[in-house]
Parts: structure tokens; C-alpha cells; sequence
């Protein structure tokens, strides 16, 4: 099991979009291990049948889609909603990243961050408010520490993870007397394909571990297990937040470790 805690998910919808790999795999597992049914989106249909696998078919739905193209994801949401009657839960995962310099970034470059980072987020709040607002349901986005402060060659992508993070501050606000909670998860740096050629290199990993209090980088499961319990009812009075899963990365100054 994923989580330690027993959350009461059994007859509760879930969608997670980047549900291929790394969090988002993590996230659908620990809702499906929970006993909601959970449908999958990302592009490619083998890594999101190898996410469900173990967990036989009725609780799970297949959706191999790309969140940059609006006509499929609202095909998607239309197909949860359709085969299990309701959603009740939204985590907007799929995301993305490339380095940035300011002299030598193009339009391209940022049309293709943005396209995944924030505006797929935002049309994902658009198309499942509806049933969110009849389910009293809640959106999670996987945001990033990125959001809160600034990087090295990263301005791009901090810009549209900071974007999220007021997204979900003001979507806070306008659904809460429906009965609609939106949060944020922050993770710092943390084990994926996508990071695992950094994490290879000893002398990257050895400075980004000096910025950890905890001493460790973070695994998928780690942020599945802060969203397991934002989604929960024992966060029922939790809405707006954008909270840092991170191992104490955002809480130092920059001040190094001593010695």
C-alpha cells in the first residue's frame, strides 16, 4: 500500500491526467489501492495499462489522450462521466519541463510549456466543474516549489507553475460556496523519468540533497500521499492551498549546510 491511512474513496471517481509515470502513476495507484474508480489519461495507452495493472477492470478506464488538444480532453472528461456516473475527484497532473534562458528562448519553446503546464489545467477546471459542483468534489493540481521561487535556467516553467498557483488560489474562491474545493500540491525535485539522468550524476544529486533538510530525494509516493489526503474529507475545511511536499527544500534560505 501506498498510504499508511485508509481514506473512504470505495465508490468515489477519480481522474489523473499524466498518469503514465512517475506522480501521476503513483497518484492513480494510491486512489485505486483506496477502492475509487480511477480513469487514466496521458498519451500514450501501454505505461497507463501498466499503471492499473493488478486492479482488474471495473474500476479503471483507459484514456489515452493529449491534454494539449482540447477536443480530446473534453472527449475525456465526457467519457469518465459517462461510464461511472459522476467525478469526484480531479488531480491535473500532466506536465512538463525544459530549460530557459532569456536570450535564447523562443516562442515554440514557451508555447509548448504553457500549453501543458497551464492551460491544460485550466480547461480541465472548465470541463469537470459541472460534475465537481454536483459531486461537492475537488481539484488537486500537481503544482512544483518552481511556483514559489525562482531557478537557475527554469524561468519559464517556474512562470507557469506559479500560474497554477494563483489558478487554484482564485478557483478557491469562486467554487467554494458550490461546495468545490481546490488545492495544490508543491513536490521539489523528485524521482522520475524525466529526472532520473539528473539524479544520475552523483555530483548534481550530492548539491541537490545539501538544499533537503529530509537528505533524500522524493519519490512518487511522497506526493501521492499528500494528495490522497487533500482530496479527503479530513481536509474538508482545506481549500486555496498550495502545499510544499518538498523535505524542507523551500523552507532554507539558500544559506548552505554547514560543514
Amino acid at each position: 500500500m501506498i498510504a499508511w491511512a485508509s481514506y473512504p474513496y470505495r465508490g468515489r471517481v477519480v481522474l489523473v491526467t499524466g498518469a503514465g509515470s512517475g506522480i501521476g502513476r503513483a497518484t492513480a495507484r494510491a486512489f485505486l489501492e483506496q477502492g475509487a474508480g480511477v480513469a487514466v489519461l496521458g498519451r500514450r495507452p501501454e505505461p497507463l495499462h501498466e499503471t492499473v495493472a493488478g486492479f482488474g477492470t471495473a474500476r479503471v478506464q483507459v484514456i489515452a489522450a493529449d491534454v494539449t488538444d482540447a477536443g480530446a480532453q473534453e472527449r475525456a472528461v465526457a467519457a469518465v462521466v459517462e461510464r461511472f456516473g459522476r467525478l469526484d475527484v480531479v488531480v491535473a497532473n500532466a506536465g512538463t519541463s525544459e530549460p530557459s534562458r532569456i536570450d535564447t528562448f523562443d516562442d515554440d519553446a514557451w508555447e509548448r510549456l504553457r500549453s501543458v503546464n497551464l492551460d491544460s489545467v485550466v480547461r480541465l477546471a472548465r470541463l469537470t466543474a459541472p460534475p465537481l459542483r454536483a459531486a461537492h468534489g475537488n481539484l488537486v493540481a500537481v503544482s512544483s516549489i518552481a511556483g514559489l521561487r525562482g531557478d537557475w535556467s527554469q524561468f519559464a516553467y517556474n512562470a507557469t507553475k506559479a500560474a497554477v498557483n494563483a489558478l487554484v488560489q482564485s478557483l478557491a474562491l469562486d467554487l467554494g460556496r458550490d461546495g468545490v474545493r481546490v488545492n495544490a500540491v508543491a513536490p521539489a525535485f523528485t524521482v522520475s523519468r524525466l529526472t532520473q539522468e539528473r539524479l544520475d550524476d552523483p555530483e548534481f544529486t550530492a548539491r541537490l540533497l545539501d538544499r533537503v533538510a529530509l537528505d533524500r530525494v522524493a519519490r512518487p509516493e511522497d506526493i501521492a500521499r499528500a494528495v490522497l489526503f487533500l482530496a479527503s474529507p479530513d481536509a474538508g475545511y482545506i481549500t486555496g492551498a498550495v502545499l510544499p511536499v518538498d523535505g524542507g527544500t523551500s523552507a532554507s534560505s539558500g544559506t548552505p549546510r554547514p560543514l
